[in-house]
């Protein structure tokens, strides 16, 4: 049997692994409820996770939103995963990171110097999160298909499809679809999209 392993974004949960039964009706569904947030702790979390299942399951499918594709990426799984799927994943969390940090007026002297600065939009900007993402370059083998919103605000097209033609991934873009996909036309385009390309593995 197939396990197909979800791995929520942030503010998600493993609760949203149970949207995609109905697509994958042959095979198990476990949402990943992950306990940490930085791309070292949590791809290892991810791995033993996912190491554990491998053993047990003819092949293991991943699922993938946002921040928890670029956590999965992290991972290593390249040995134990058949197929993923990513939705609105984040790619290139340096670019992501100096993006913020021109948001929020912070300069790399500023962050190095403070460590951690809280942000007016809630997020973190973390001198070692980004000395990490640079010095650790994504590795990425795993046959992968991509979901991408137009209009996502936290990833540009041009930086998703960099990325897609650099890993051979295919890439579907919904053009009034937003990184987070929610609505109720949106989610009809996304299980229509994984439907498809599950089919066509």
């Amino acid at each position: 049997m197939d396990i197909v392993v979800y791995v929520h974004g942030k503010g998600g949960s493993a609760e949203e692994a149970q949207h995609y039964r109905k697509i994958f009706p042959a095979a198990e569904v476990l949402g990943l409820d992950y306990k940490t947030f930085t791309p070292w702790e949590t791809g290892n979390e991810i791995r033993e996770i996912v190491r554990d299942l491998y053993k047990k399951y003819d092949n293991v499918l991943l699922i993938a939103n946002s921040i928890g594709a670029l956590f999965s990426m992290y991972g290593g799984l390249d040995a134990y995963v058949k197929q993923a799927f990513f939705i609105s994943p984040v790619v290139d969390m340096e670019k992501l990171i100096l993006d913020m940090m021109q948001w929020a007026q912070v300069t790399e002297e500023e962050l190095e110097e403070k460590g951690v600065i809280h942000t007016e939009f809630g997020e973190d900007l973390s001198w070692e999160y980004l000395s990490y993402v640079r010095t650790h370059p994504i590795v990425w083998t795993v046959p992968t298909q991509i979901l991408y919103g137009g209009r996502d605000n936290l990833t540009s097209l041009a930086t998703m499809q960099a990325f897609a033609a650099e890993h051979a991934a295919g890439l579907t873009v919904m053009e009034d679809g937003e990184h987070w996909f929610h609505t109720e036309e949106q989610m009809e385009f996304l299980d229509k999209w994984l439907q498809r390309v599950k089919d066509n593995m």
